[in-house]
């Protein structure tokens, strides 16, 4: 990308956000921020225990992760957060009105698997159908692309990278 902005990895849990975040970052020689090291310890917990977070939970979080975008404007960055409605996305770029989205999407037995697969996360698959309700895709209007998570960690890398080169064309 010809200029430095902060790319919001997003998606449903299970679609990569850990795993294609830093590697994008690498690509990008940006830094990279784990969106869920932002959650405060009662988020953590809720989640973990099967509860899906409400909007009152969710606002300091996103508030956080915009003020480490914010941090990072003209400079540029990866961050992961799941920013699975326009809202969230809109308060992210109350912070960082740059902000470049990229949306994780996949066919939901393929995310469950990996879900199922991962081993020491606090969120439950039980929560999958739960993420995709609330999911609203990214609009027209919005800064941002979608990326298919079939395929190696690195083959959706270079399928982002050279996606958000597009935007800036």
């Amino acid at each position: 990308m010809s200029t430095p902005h902060v790319v919001v990895v997003m998606g449903v849990a299970g679609t990569g956000k850990t795993t294609i975040g830093p590697l994008l970052a690498a690509a990008l020689s940006v830094p990279y921020a784990e969106g869920d090291d932002f959650h405060p310890p009662a988020n953590i917990a809720k989640m973990s225990a099967g509860t899906p977070l409400d909007d009152s939970d969710r606002w300091p979080w996103l508030d956080a992760i915009g003020q480490w975008a914010h941090s990072r404007a003209g400079l540029g960055g990866v961050v992961s957060s799941s920013a699975l409605k326009r809202v969230y996305r809109d308060r992210l770029r109350t912070g960082a009105p740059d902000a470049v989205f990229l949306h994780l999407t996949g066919d939901r037995a393929l995310i469950e698997r990996r879900m199922a697969d991962r081993k020491g996360h606090f969120m439950p698959t039980a929560l999958l159908d739960s993420q995709f309700a609330t999911l609203q895709p990214l609009q027209e209007d919005e800064a941002g692309v979608a990326v298919d998570v079939s395929g190696t960690p690195q083959e959706i890398t270079d399928r982002a990278v050279a996606a958000l080169r597009r935007l800036d064309n």
